[in-house]
């Protein structure tokens, strides 16, 4: 009964569909495959065990972005305070004790002495204390160790690095291939950054959805141009953990998730999430009250990263998650909620969602039914945070999954072309047999009088109870429509 969305990550060393299945049905609406270390065999492996399990699973994949990772090392090395590293950026080369390798050849251009670089997510702390142009020396801050391909971040510098790695290309073409729904660009820093990735989707004429991770401080910086140019807007937290001050990070996600609700994008809080339940059965106060607090802020989607990808409890971080979104809803203000402005000069879209979204209020309507082919008018429901249920009718099976997204949607795919009316009574079936309405309540359909494409057109508002009595007389604009356009074709 939740409506905040769940997307969680799915290793390729554990994705057999019985493990998925159970996730599918603890309250998982999307899959992440992290591409850090899973190779185009287990991508195709977790996408092909995804399908089988449920087409209505949305599936996203990750790109690596502009970042910088450790080379490899055969085993994880420790370091005590006061030590003294060289730093080299030669991708080719493993790391020792004393030599640290990064895969950015040109880290000491950007690199100055006093600046901090930071391994593992923030784990272990070096201060540079020379830059001689082709190496850093730095100084261990703290007792840590430093294993394989660590992640590595410089807060406060700007890193020369291409949108987009040769690694990164393979994977979107592969996520083309296998018509993956979602593309998790990492270490977004601009609109520039986003237009890489949609013109290698544009040349291959591939719907996928660019999702933007906000990752430091060059991204939220220039938030506003990331929004309007992605489908929606990950916070991931621990890198901007590490690139921000960490206490502006509670401030900085209000900020993003308030802006992407005004503008009807999806929007997703990630990282360390219930992070106690990768080893333990039971999360922390603090890690229960950060997820109802992401969703007080009216967040559309939560992520759970290693809890599920490597952790010994992942279903039951799943069910977790799932139990304290359903209660935050149910305790969250009404008054606190974010007012989403209408255009000064509105779409006929959004102003007809809008007065849906009214009639919960004013008329007490239970539930809102809406048909769609792109999933604009079911987003432009959802951005209002209202108090019941968006069911939106897909045409398309990406359209549902697009949807998994949006927060208190539930997609539905319509498989076959069937009358306005038809969907309209399925739809109310389905909502009072989940116990979301009874006969009494008032439901209200939002739809389009000219079928597929032709956009949303009207609004109306009907009693359940009265619309299932007098279903042989019921007749919805769109009936018309479409009989009209079967007759000139039959012509």
């Amino acid at each position: 009964m939740k409506q905040t969305k769940i997307v969680a990550s799915i290793s390729d060393r554990r994705c057999d569909q019985d493990f998925i299945r159970k996730l599918f049905f603890a309250g998982m609406n999307v899959v992440r495959i992290n591409t850090a270390h899973a190779t185009p065999d287990g991508i195709r492996e977790i996408v092909n065990n995804v399908r089988a399990v449920s087409p209505h699973i949305g599936i996203m994949i990750d790109t690596k972005g502009p970042e910088i990772r450790t080379t490899n090392t055969p085993e994880p090395i420790e370091y005590k305070i006061g030590e003294k590293v060289k730093i080299y950026g030669c991708p080719e080369k493993e790391t020792s004790h004393d030599t640290v390798n990064v895969s950015y050849p040109y880290i000491c251009k950007d690199v100055h002495v006093n600046d901090h670089i930071l391994f593992d997510d923030g784990e272990l702390d070096m201060l540079v204390t020379e830059n001689n142009g082709s190496e850093l020396v730095a100084e261990v801050q703290n007792v840590g160790k430093l294993g394989a391909r660590k992640s590595v971040n410089i807060p406060g510098e700007h890193i020369d690095l291409p949108a987009l790695t040769e690694k990164d290309k393979k994977n979107i073409l592969l996520a083309i291939e296998l018509d993956i729904d979602f593309i998790a660009h990492s270490f977004v820093r601009n609109a520039e950054d986003v237009k890489a990735v949609q013109d290698i989707l544009d040349a291959h004429n591939s719907d996928i959805k660019i999702i933007s991770k906000i990752e430091n401080q060059e991204g939220v910086d220039n938030i506003d141009e990331i929004i309007d140019a992605c489908y929606g807007i990950m916070i991931a937290r621990g890198d901007l953990g590490i690139e921000v001050p960490i206490e502006r990070i509670p401030g900085i996600q209000r900020k993003i998730i308030r802006k992407c609700v005004i503008k009807h994008k999806p929007v997703i809080v990630a990282t360390q999430m219930l992070h106690t339940m990768i080893n333990n059965p039971r999360p922390t106060r603090a890690e229960v009250t950060d997820i109802a607090n992401a969703i007080y802020y009216r967040t559309d989607a939560l992520m759970l990263s290693g809890e599920t990808a490597s952790g010994k409890y992942p279903l039951e971080a799943v069910q977790t998650m799932a139990r304290i979104a359903e209660q935050a809803e149910k305790d969250k203000l009404r008054e606190n909620d974010i007012e989403v402005p209408m255009s000064e000069c509105p779409e006929q879209r959004e102003f007809l969602a809008h007065a849906a979204f009214d009639s919960t209020v004013r008329l007490g309507v239970k539930g809102i039914i809406t048909d769609s082919e792109t999933g604009m008018t079911a987003r432009n429901v959802a951005a209002f945070r209202g108090p019941v249920p968006v069911l939106a009718i897909c045409y398309k099976e990406k359209t549902q999954r697009w949807l998994n997204l949006s927060y208190g949607v539930i997609p539905i795919y319509q498989k076959e072309h069937v009358s306005s009316q038809y969907m309209f009574f399925a739809a109310l079936r389905m909502l009072r047999q989940k116990g979301y309405i009874k006969d009494e309540d008032k439901i209200a359909y939002l739809s389009g009088s000219f079928g597929e494409g032709g956009g949303t057109t009207f609004l109306e508002i009907n009693k359940v109870g009265e619309a299932f009595e007098r279903h042989y007389k019921f007749h919805l604009p769109g009936d018309f429509e479409r009989s009209e356009a079967k007759l000139r074709n039959s012509k």
